[in-house]
């Protein structure tokens, strides 16, 4: 399939349990893709197996489900491409985690297509703005969220791998 049809292909996002086979696969790349990235920077190295479970097992998905948070899965012409998950942290602030699109569909619109469905997600929980941390070694992400209309805050936790912090303020009727 040549470029430009893939570019006219349609970006489906919906809701979906994180304990699917489609979720937990897309989230275990997920975490690949970053903890590769991570040690490649700083130890010249891809992650380990076990690394990868750590990290699993670390950041869990279990609150991105009802009532409080949500995992969003995409697809690109009927095929799965990428996550984000939307939890709330208080009343009024949802936060962004585990955005990714899988590197065969970047550059279609999928990234800009699952950050307005997460936005629409956190309205819908009630959310009046979205926070999310990334590192900057993460630059397509950190570009990303500053042209959808992110601002850089001070931290809002103590993650030691969160470098960047942001913030939306969410127009209801997202």
């Amino acid at each position: 399939m040549s470029d430009a049809a893939a570019l006219r292909l349609p970006w489906a996002v919906a809701a979906e349990p994180a304990g699917s086979a489609d979720a937990e696969t897309l989230l275990r790349e997920y975490y690949t893709e970053v903890a590769d990235r991570y040690f490649a920077l700083h130890e010249n190295r891809r992650a380990t197996a076990e690394e990868i479970a750590e990290g699993v097992a670390e950041y869990p998905s279990a609150d991105l489900a009802p009532p409080g948070g949500v995992l969003l899965v995409a697809r690109h012409g009927g095929d799965v491409a990428g996550c984000a998950g939307v939890r709330m942290l208080d009343a009024h602030t949802a936060e962004l985690k585990q955005m990714f699109v899988r590197a065969a569909a970047r550059g279609r619109g999928g990234a800009g297509a699952l950050l307005l469905a997460a936005e629409a997600a956190a309205v819908q929980l009630g959310a009046e703005r979205m926070r999310l941390d990334t590192r900057r070694d993460l630059v397509e992400a950190v570009t990303l969220y500053r042209r959808h209309g992110f601002v850089e805050i001070e931290p809002y936790h103590d993650d030691p791998y969160a470098e960047v912090f942001f913030e939306k303020r969410l127009a209801r009727g997202c």
